[in-house]
């Protein structure tokens, strides 16, 4: 089954499946009916979410139609994780917000980590989460989405070419980021922690880019500045309001599934931030040269999040969805000492020179609750 997901992947995607098509023995072999996955993980690593998404709609698009021309039925995969940035979504939404006839062919997914509890954990919660997908999948064939006018389609293309230029500035281009990223999240603890199946790095000596996506999005949501989650869309979504573009924005925000539920999924990571608690974990944990960066990516964060409620005319984040943000707040409550008693456990464990066993231990729960509180961390 082809896989594309990283962002030069799913731009070759179209390419790739007609020279399939077109080998007479392998059209024998399928059938006339093909499996696609779609990955979502390292796209948003590689380039950003907001330029992730769109490389996976328009690649969903284009495969759709190779089918169409081809006469073959396309069943797409989706590899999503739990986290906005790993493709996460409410399922009904995330369906719904697909191109048209995307979910024609029915529907695959996968469902990962802690996610696997909180849908399907027990009897009633599986019906309800089935029933959310058989829902979304029937009302996206009966009733679906709009075709994307060229307009959205023009500014979709600027906004994924700033946010993707933005985003690699500051993880690529940015010489403080990863020995940051190294002190303020608990990346270098995870290693040593019993989670998942695989390393969390798939090269040792590597920087930001050997580690997989997992324990990439899993430390920024730990240290709740949840960098990989935002990084980039808010300022695209800025820059296309500074050039004159707000009026068609907004239409795009009301009319068109795919751009509002990206909006409301910001909205979402950036109810869950905490600048304050990322801010104690910079002085806690980082050398004083890099606080600069933490509080130059904190002014960001609030730049962007102006700019998502201007263009979703809303007074404050999650203003449509009460009950999501209450139950945010809720948990917040329990998450928050956590967070305080992370980082004191991390300073102590770094300046330990032997392993102390209690510390450790102590630092693994603090990790499963705030993951747990947190609900969408990898």
């Amino acid at each position: 089954m082809p896989l594309f997901e990283t962002l030069d992947d799913l731009n070759n995607s179209e390419a790739v499946m007609k020279q399939l098509f077109d080998i007479d023995w392998y059209r024998g072999y399928i059938q006339n009916h093909q499996m696609v996955m779609i990955g979502y993980s390292d796209s948003a690593k590689d380039a950003g979410v907001m330029a992730a998404g769109w490389a996976q709609y328009s690649a969903m698009e284009k495969l759709v139609e190779v089918g169409e021309e081809a006469g073959i039925d396309i069943t797409l995969f989706h590899g999503r994780g739990g986290t906005i940035g790993r493709g996460g979504a409410p399922a009904h939404a995330a369906l719904l917000s697909q191109p048209p006839k995307s979910l024609k062919g029915g529907l695959r997914v996968t469902e990962q980590g802690e996610m696997i509890r909180f849908k399907l954990g027990l009897p009633e919660i599986a019906v309800n989460s089935f029933n959310l997908y058989a829902s979304a999948i029937l009302e996206a064939n009966l009733m679906p989405p709009p075709e994307p006018k060229q307009d959205w389609r023009d500014l979709m293309e600027v906004l994924s070419e700033v946010s993707c230029d933005a985003y690699r500035k500051v993880v690529r281009g940015e010489p403080d980021f990863v020995p940051y990223f190294r002190q303020a999240t608990p990346e270098l603890e995870l290693g040593k922690l019993p989670l998942g199946s695989r390393p969390a790095k798939r090269n040792p000596n590597g920087g930001v880019e050997s580690l997989r996506a997992i324990p990439w999005i899993f430390s920024w949501s730990q240290n709740r500045l949840v960098l990989p989650a935002w990084l980039g869309a808010g300022e695209a979504i800025q820059y296309s309001i500074d050039k004159g573009h707000q009026a068609l924005l907004e239409e795009m925000c009301r009319e068109w599934p795919f751009f509002s539920t990206r909006l409301g999924m910001l909205e979402m990571v950036y109810t869950k931030c905490n600048m304050e608690i990322s801010r104690y974990y910079d002085k806690r944990l980082a050398d004083p040269e890099l606080l600069p960066l933490g509080d130059k990516l904190r002014g960001q964060l609030q730049k962007d999040i102006v700019a998502v409620l201007n263009v979703e005319n809303h007074n404050h984040l999650m203003q449509s969805d009460p009950w999501g943000q209450e139950s945010i707040r809720l948990r917040n409550i329990y998450v928050e000492p956590l967070n305080m008693l992370q980082a004191e456990l991390l300073y102590r464990t770094r300046q330990s020179e032997e392993t102390e066993s209690e510390l450790e231990e102590a630092l693994m729960v603090t990790i499963a609750g705030i993951a747990a509180g947190m609900r969408n961390t990898g």
